[in-house]
């Protein structure tokens, strides 16, 4: 809103100072600077309010040092995340832009579906919260969405490289040599980025070949359900690593910073033709949006860190996952997820390795065994003695290294 207004004023009046809101690195810093204000100044306010309501986290007892004494934790604390998500957004970005669209699309819809899940835990009492068949259909509700919007809408584009690429113009006035960036024209298309290849770029419509000269009029099918997959899988795999206090956002404002980046370079003709990689119109819009973000897991970390005053609950964490798996599927990185996202990805795998296992052991033995002594596996390493303070420290750094090495596959083919 402010961009529209400051955009008018710096045309109609040459308001002095008001054309800094065209810079997407001023406004991206003042979406962070906003983002980190709400949440430390809200976030009090919010704790207190539901104290008041004694809308307080109900533990389970797993036999966990110190799990007892997070009794009583007010949770849905993901409120302040979202709205110091949204706010920002609303206030700096342009919201014409289709990515910005998706993007408050995303977080307003799995933000909903975590607030009905910690309402069903909190006053009904019931700790299943929503069943995860209705959690499943609103997470393919939303990849539907993501997924025809970034098919069928004629703001997605992306430009190929030229196979020329760059080239030095000589100009016949005055001799001056500027340097020109070669791609093609604006084309739809269901490409994306695979790491460490040369030609790093992937077409989903190769997964169909074997239908023959018709496939590309199928490959919307199949990237719809991948863009489905990844959203499900991601944003379950936040809710899995929400178990210890900063734990989930810490490691998601790591992602977020990452994707931030990527969706600059992306963006930005002179980076993508450095790079060689896609350029992607009009993501560089999404930094706004992803600067609120980061904010917004860091000013909650206030609150949230050891020992946590709040817990985000599933209308945090489930949001947090599926606008980290939207936004890297707009800015075609969605295969560098395993990669940047590796602690989230760590987590699921040990809870599915650790069902299949029991499962498998009890099918042919009759008495199920356990790979982890727990599962997800931040609570293997508590039960192995290690403190959670420590453990959310050395996930931390294992996220920074990987987000190091995300962005080493920029230029590592």
């Amino acid at each position: 809103m402010l961009y529209y207004l400051f955009d008018y004023l710096d045309k109609a009046y040459d308001l002095p100072g008001a054309g800094v809101f065209q810079y997407i690195s001023f406004r991206s810093a003042m979406a962070a600077l906003t983002s980190l204000i709400i949440t430390m100044v809200f976030g009090k306010k919010l704790i207190l309010f539901l104290k008041k309501k004694q809308i307080g986290e109900d533990i389970r007892d797993l036999g966990l040092d110190g799990q007892l004494s997070k009794k009583g934790t007010p949770t849905m604390g993901g409120f302040i995340i979202l709205a110091a998500i949204v706010v920002p957004t609303l206030l700096f970005a342009k919201l014409h832009n289709v990515y910005v669209i998706l993007m408050l699309v995303a977080t307003a819809w799995l933000g909903l579906i975590g607030f009905i899940d910690d309402y069903i835990k909190v006053f009904k009492k019931d700790k299943k919260g929503l069943h995860g068949r209705f959690k499943i259909v609103g997470q393919i509700g939303l990849g539907l969405i993501v997924g025809l919007t970034l098919v069928f809408s004629d703001s997605v584009v992306i430009k190929e490289k030229a196979s020329q690429g760059s080239a030095v113009v000589t100009h016949a006035d005055d001799g001056k040599q500027e340097l020109v960036m070669k791609f093609n024209e604006d084309v739809k298309s269901t490409k994306t980025t695979i790491p460490f290849f040369k030609n790093n770029e992937f077409d989903y419509a190769k997964l169909i070949t074997w239908i023959g000269p018709g496939a590309k009029d199928y490959v919307w099918i199949v990237f719809v359900l991948i863009v489905i997959f990844i959203i499900t899988a991601v944003s379950n795999s936040v809710n899995l690593t929400d178990g210890l206090d900063g734990l989930a956002t810490s490691t998601s404002a790591i992602a977020g910073g990452i994707l931030g980046l990527l969706a600059w370079v992306s963006g930005n003709y002179v980076f993508a033709d450095y790079l060689n990689i896609m350029y992607i119109p009009n993501t560089g819009e999404l930094a706004i949006f992803i600067s609120a973000f980061v904010g917004a897991c860091i000013g909650f970390m206030w609150y949230n860190s050891f020992p946590a005053q709040v817990f985000m609950g599933d209308t945090g964490s489930l949001a947090l996952g599926g606008i980290i798996a939207v936004f890297a599927i707009i800015i075609r990185k969605e295969l560098l997820i395993p990669v940047l996202c590796g602690v989230f990805f760590a987590e699921s795998l040990s809870v599915m390795i650790q069902v299949a296992w029991f499962k498998f052991t009890k099918r042919k033995t009759g008495a199920g065994k356990r790979i982890f002594l727990m599962s997800p596996l931040h609570h293997h390493f508590q039960k192995k003695g290690y403190h959670e303070a420590k453990i959310v420290m050395r996930f931390m750094i294992i996220s920074i290294m990987l987000a190091v090495v995300t962005v080493v596959t920029l230029k590592l083919r």
